[in-house]
């Protein structure tokens, strides 16, 4: 039985260079897909169900192309932390502790999160696989949230020497194949696979070799943190990976804050992908979110939030985290140059699209996600342009890149479904939430036994 949904009389933000803007424009969804985006469909339909979009902004899902969403029990656990704190705070403290009903909760909480943020597809970068049951934990919590996932399968957290420094051991290969068989065969389905490696520097050759023959294998891309920090950025890892010959479109470079000019031709070239996490960037030492870099050199980057253990979960702190740094740091280079402004520096429309359309096409999900583009599955978010801290409106891209907040998402629609109404989720909040904090207690209580035990 055909099911339609209309989105009567919004301002729609479609991102689509084709379709544009539409003020008073309707959007048609037909079983879990965009029928068609216009003005003066209510006119022609008549048996759908109807969700009145007047003074509302219409646009696609936002798109979080990287969040170690297993850190959603262990919130705001390092405020103060720079990259380096983090790796001894976090991973090599809480991730060993870690069950796989930890992970289930803070999957299923992190992604309830994310729908009320209207954030409808999330690349989980699963770092976090201390056992085989823990990724069928993450798989658990991201499918029961109903949100768009790419399941990034990573490495296990046992100890920062083991895991993170020269290291040789490799992400079981069985397992993600098992993954893959069992339950993401495919790759057109609200989730997919992608494998979340550490790269070189972090791991010998021959572990990147094998990693990226296992995904190259699978058909499945990669996701790699890269140039991040004072560590990081020297180990020249896009040099690296050129001479091990691994370059390519499959792959996605996270951070790349601390790359040479030669290294951001090599992934442009190659054709690879950008997430950039603006607000960790800034704030925990990785280096200047490298927007305009991307931009420079013919990427289209995307955003996304990274670790919800130091910053906020929603894309609006992202947009306009990259939007000031990126703007302070070309405004104070010309200041010290004593040159002009480029009339290329960063706009309120360009973030928007890192944070929809870019984010699907660096999720590899651009034919189906991140515009309000007829045929493509519908991914919808309606914000209240009505509200206090969002009206009146003036500019309505502007509005939702920097007056917006996660108070203003109204309605959110995945695959067609509704996932917040009336801005109340369609699930149970109450339930996820006793999850999470059942799964906090233990595991700081357990942190704070084993450093007791030590002392």
């Amino acid at each position: 039985m055909r099911t339609r949904l209309l989105l009567r009389n919004g301002h729609v933000i479609s991102m689509d260079p084709e379709i544009g803007d539409l003020p008073g424009g309707d959007v048609l969804i037909e079983d879990g897909v965009i029928a068609a985006v216009r003005p003066g469909l209510s006119a022609q339909v008549d048996d759908a169900e109807v969700i009145d979009a007047t003074g509302r902004i219409v646009l696609p899902g936002f798109v979080d192309t990287h969040r170690h969403t297993w850190e959603t029990a262990i919130r705001t656990c390092a405020p103060d932390a720079t990259l380096d704190d983090y790796f001894v705070e976090v991973l090599d403290s809480f991730a060993p502790l870690y069950r796989p009903e930890d992970v289930y909760a803070s999957n299923l909480a992190g992604s309830l999160e994310c729908l009320n943020a209207g954030i409808t597809t999330l690349v989980d970068w699963s770092h976090i696989n201390n056992t085989s049951q823990h990724p069928d934990a993450a798989i658990a919590g991201l499918r029961e949230s109903g949100i768009r996932a790419q399941y990034a399968y990573g490495s296990a957290n046992t100890s920062l020497a083991k895991y993170w420094f020269n290291s040789a051991e490799v992400i079981p290969d069985n397992d993600v194949r098992r993954i893959r068989d069992t339950y993401i065969p495919g790759d057109d389905g609200l989730l997919t696979l992608a494998l979340a490696t550490r790269g070189p520097g972090f791991c010998q050759d021959d572990v990147v070799l094998a990693e990226w023959r296992l995904a190259r294998e699978l058909g499945i891309p990669i996701t790699v943190h890269v140039a991040m920090g004072r560590l990081a950025g020297r180990f020249a890892m896009v040099e690296q990976l050129d001479r091990l010959d691994l370059l390519g479109p499959d792959t996605t470079y996270v951070h790349c804050c601390y790359f040479s000019d030669h290294e951001w031709r090599r992934v442009a070239d190659t054709g690879g992908t950008v997430s950039i996490a603006a607000q960790v960037e800034l704030q925990m030492g990785h280096g200047w979110p490298p927007v305009s870099k991307s931009y420079r050199f013919g990427l289209r980057p995307s955003l996304s939030i990274d670790v919800v253990t130091t910053v906020p979960g929603d894309m609006f702190t992202q947009m306009r985290a990259a939007f000031a740094g990126d703007r302070a740091r070309v405004n104070a280079t010309c200041w010290e140059a004593d040159t002009a402004v480029p009339d290329s520096m960063l706009t309120a429309r360009k973030v928007l699209e890192m944070a929809t359309i870019n984010g699907a096409h660096v999720a590899g999900l651009e034919d189906r996600t991140g515009s309000l583009t007829p045929g493509k599955r519908a991914d919808v978010v309606l914000i209240d342009a009505t509200a206090l801290n969002v009206a009146p409106v003036i500019d309505p891209v502007a509005a939702v890149a920097l007056a917006a907040d996660v108070s203003n998402v109204e309605t959110v629609i995945v695959d067609g479904v509704v996932r917040k109404r009336d801005g109340t989720l369609v699930a149970d909040t109450v339930r996820a939430r006793e999850l999470v904090e059942s799964s906090r207690d233990f595991l700081v209580d357990e942190l704070g036994k084993r450093r007791t035990e030590a002392a």
